[in-house]
């Protein structure tokens, strides 16, 4: 093999490689959307636009329904993580969902509380 279709090569190898994350990369890659998304619904929910955020646990969610590129019906890995908002005397806790590969995420309320006073 010529000197430029080794290194050629050995370029895909290393683009290929550095592609793939660990869940836990994925997760800490998502984290700040995560989290913004969390506050943008507490916020409003709470009317209270100084409120503040933390990451209570985060989860690497594989699909129920799993299968090679043969199939047809294949599922989604997320993202999920809780995220506790607190401000103006208020606190609430939110679920946030993110779809793997995407930058788009949904907050929900997962016990369909209201914000709780402090």
């Amino acid at each position: 093999m010529s000197k430029s279709r080794s290194l050629a090569a050995f370029a895909a190898l290393l683009a290929v490689a550095s592609a793939c994350q660990t869940e836990q990369q994925m997760l800490q890659a998502q984290q700040a959307t995560a989290i913004d998304t969390a506050l943008q619904r507490g916020r409003f929910e709470m009317n209270c636009p100084t409120a503040t955020a933390t990451v209570l646990s985060s989860d690497f969610i594989q699909p129920a329904i799993q299968g090679g590129p043969w199939m047809d019906v294949q599922g989604i890995n997320r993202l999920e993580y809780t995220i506790g908002v607190e401000g103006c005397g208020q606190r609430t806790t939110l679920v946030v969902m993110c779809q793997e590969g995407s930058s788009t995420c949904f907050a929900a309320n997962p016990r369909g509380n209201l914000p709780q006073q402090n």
